[in-house]
């Protein structure tokens, strides 16, 4: 619950900060505004699961928010990966090749890629939907899977398409960012100084991702195994058990540490922030000081021998 209270109220700052602020967002900001968002929903639907947990799984929303929950959960899982991916894929633009792909860096492109990256996570989550449903286990209502099937083809492109490929691309994207700003003369990295500010961002939210992702999907190796009955035990299952609960809570936990990195390794956001606290201020004192004036033109209309105090009266 603390992580949905906490990333519910960073991630409502962030996006507060992208879309008050008066500079138009660039690339990698239309982006890391959907993540925010994505992270948002996602947090937004685990009261719910914790809820469920805390009650020994018993579902008591009824059956159209077991089937919502679950698909906004994982359908968020899918799009905060692959708005990451874009956002990898831009700085690999930015930095690696600065001039012969600016024509792709647009705002335009990238925000039609973002309405796309929402329709593939829909997509993807729609097995989820179809498996989902309300059964009665031991005298209790749980929000369950029950076609077996389908349940392991949803496992398997979960593993695929919301890792597997996914940090591919990262990987490659990250690696050529580094080779190419290591080998970056010192006169040419002046020069890009705000896009190596905003490839630093980038890339400490990358190493969030896999530090919080890569254990969990690891994990399904040896619960395979388990499956199938070559890890047998119960002191192996009660690991598995315990790991899985961890691992869990850590990948839910990357949609709190996003926002933070955002203050911590992005200058560019921490100037955002600044700004519009000086505009808040600006405006604040603007308004007193319109109000003093309205006050003083008023007092000055009134007949000489009205006293203030008689006003008040």
């Amino acid at each position: 619950m603390s992580i949905s209270v906490l990333g519910i109220a960073l991630n409502i700052f962030v996006l507060m900060v992208f879309i008050l602020h008066k500079k138009p967002c660039t690339v990698a900001e239309i982006y890391l505004t959907n993540l925010a968002a994505a992270d948002l929903v996602l947090v937004s639907f685990l009261p719910f699961w914790a809820v469920s947990a805390w009650n020994e799984y018993k579902w008591i929303f009824g059956r159209a928010l077991c089937k919502m929950v679950n698909v906004g959960i994982l359908m968020n899982v899918y799009c905060s990966i692959y708005f990451l991916v874009l956002v990898s894929i831009d700085r690999y633009l930015a930095v690696v090749h600065p001039l012969s792909h600016e024509t792709m860096r647009r705002p335009k492109f990238a925000k039609i890629g973002c309405v796309l990256v929402w329709i593939l996570g829909f997509l993807l989550s729609i097995p989820k939907l179809i498996i989902r449903e309300l059964a009665l286990h031991a005298n209790i209502t749980t929000c369950s899977e029950n076609d077996t099937t389908i349940r392991h083809v949803n496992e398997l492109m979960i593993s695929v398409f919301a890792f597997f490929i996914p940090i591919f691309i990262v990987i490659f994207c990250t690696v050529k960012i580094l080779k190419t700003l290591r080998g970056r003369s010192k006169e040419r990295a002046k020069a890009k100084k705000m896009d190596h500010k905003a490839t630093i961002l980038v890339l400490a939210v990358l190493l969030a991702f896999l530090i919080c992702w890569v254990p969990f999907h690891l994990l399904k190796i040896p619960a395979l195994l388990s499956h199938g009955g070559i890890l047998t035990g119960c002191s192996s299952e009660n690991i598995l058990y315990l790991c899985g609960q961890i691992f869990t809570y850590l990948t839910f936990s990357n949609s709190v540490i996003n926002p933070i990195l955002y203050v911590i390794a992005g200058k560019n956001f921490r100037d955002k922030v600044k700004e519009l606290f000086r505009q808040w201020a600006q405006k604040q004192s603007s308004t007193m000081s319109l109000t003093s004036a309205s006050t003083k033109k008023f007092s000055r209309s009134l007949p000489k021998n009205v006293s203030q105090h008689t006003i008040i009266k």
